[in-house]
C-alpha cells in the first residue's frame, strides 16, 4: 500500500510516518517511481508505534523493543525486561520532580515561601 493510505488506515500523518522510517521503527520497499510500499503488517507496526509513545518511550527505546512485538502482545527478547524497568524508573523520577515543582509553586501561590528562601 502507499503512503496515504497507510496514513488513512491508521489515522497517522504521512510526514509522521516518513519520520517513523527516518527513525528505523518502520520499513517501506521503495518502487522504481521511488513511491514508499508498505506491506499489511504496516498498519499493526504504527498502531505498536503509536502504543509505545503513549507510553512515554522515546524513538530509540522504541527502536530496540518493537523487534519483540508482535500481533498478539510481545515476546520477552533479551534486555526487554531491564530496558522497560529502566525507562519506568525514569518516569518515576521525573513525576517525583514534577510533584516537587507542582509544591513549591501550590506553596508560592498560598502565600508561602519558596523551597530554600527564608520565612
Amino acid at each position: 500500500m502507499l503512503i496515504g493510505e497507510l496514513s488513512r488506515r491508521t489515522g497517522v500523518s504521512a510526514r509522521l510516518l516518513r519520520y517513523y522510517e527516518e527513525q528505523g521503527l518502520l520499513e517501506a520497499e521503495r518502487g522504481t517511481n521511488g513511491y514508499r510500499y508498505y506491506g499489511e503488517e504496516a498498519v499493526v507496526t504504527v498502531s505498536q508505534i503509536r502504543a509505545l509513545l503513549a507510553a512515554g518511550l522515546s524513538t530509540e527505546v522504541i527502536r530496540s523493543v518493537l523487534p519483540c512485538f508482535r500481533d498478539e502482545g510481545f515476546e520477552w527478547c533479551p534486555d526487554l525486561r531491564a530496558t522497560l524497568d529502566r525507562e519506568l524508573q525514569e518516569l518515576d523520577a521525573r513525576m517525583a520532580e514534577l510533584r516537587r515543582s507542582r509544591d513549591t509553586l501550590a506553596d508560592l501561590l498560598a502565600g508561602g515561601t519558596a523551597a530554600g528562601q527564608p520565612a
